[in-house]
């Protein structure tokens, strides 16, 4: 899903989301090309019990995390490519989400998921809201490319999008 030059909401100005589900519950998405910084691992992990994690060694490891959308701004999700799975990993057709700190910890020891984003939020429509807004031309669609969501420039993303968009008929 890519914002369009007729989206009014600044939050959602030249913003690629990455579709999960669209349903007759509403539609769900993750934003992929809003960096917010990056976060010492430290602040997720210094509450943890878990003996496993070498909290020390980690503790300044900083990860990237992007802003994933205005809804559960305090949730964290990761989203990453299919060859990293664990008990709280959903798979969407080529790609998948997991939402744990084991998860967060495999990438800060190189040992996750080749490609993934941390992200903080996301992208939620009610039913018929997301559809309204696409018929409005305020998004349009394209196909999900992974080299866009995790190898291009975040600044280049929404460029690269809109250009493989598709034609509305």
């Amino acid at each position: 899903l890519v914002a369009t030059e007729k989206i009014k909401d600044s939050r959602f100005e030249k913003t690629v989301i990455l579709m999960l589900e669209h349903d007759n519950k509403g539609a769900l998405g993750i934003v992929v090309n809003k960096p917010l910084g990056k976060i010492a691992l430290g602040s997720l992990i210094s509450q943890v019990e878990d003996k496993s994690i070498n909290k020390k060694e980690l503790y300044d490891v900083e990860i990237p995390i992007y802003w994933g959308g205005p809804v559960d701004k305090n949730k964290i999700l990761i989203l990453h490519s299919n060859d990293y799975k664990n008990d709280t990993t959903k798979k969407y057709n080529n790609l998948s989400t997991s939402n744990n700190l084991e998860t967060l910890v495999k990438i800060a020891e190189k040992k996750g998921p080749k490609k993934s984003l941390v992200v903080l939020g996301l992208a939620a429509w009610n039913v018929g809201q997301l559809d309204g807004e696409i018929e409005m031309e305020r998004w349009t669609l394209s196909e999900s490319n992974i080299k866009i969501i995790f190898d291009a420039e975040d600044k280049k993303k929404w460029q690269k999008a809109i250009k493989s968009s598709f034609i509305r008929l």
